[in-house]
């Protein structure tokens, strides 16, 4: 997994009803784009995260 900072983390539901969950990576801690990323979800949490396969990375368009 590689990511940018501004990328989003879309870190899916584990259970049926469970929504996802959304984080900007404000952060990226690991070489070369690698995990752990300090992460903000959108209720403004900040954490530190190394995503497991649950989790996807949503890039930023570079043209915005």
């Amino acid at each position: 997994m590689r990511a940018t900072v501004d990328d989003e983390l879309v870190v899916h539901g584990r259970v049926v009803g469970q929504r996802d969950r959304i984080a900007r990576i404000v952060e990226v801690l690991g070489a070369n784009g690698g995990p752990p990323y300090r992460v903000r979800f959108e209720d403004g949490h900040e954490t530190v995260v190394s995503p497991g396969p649950d989790t996807v990375v949503r890039h930023r368009d570079p043209a915005s």
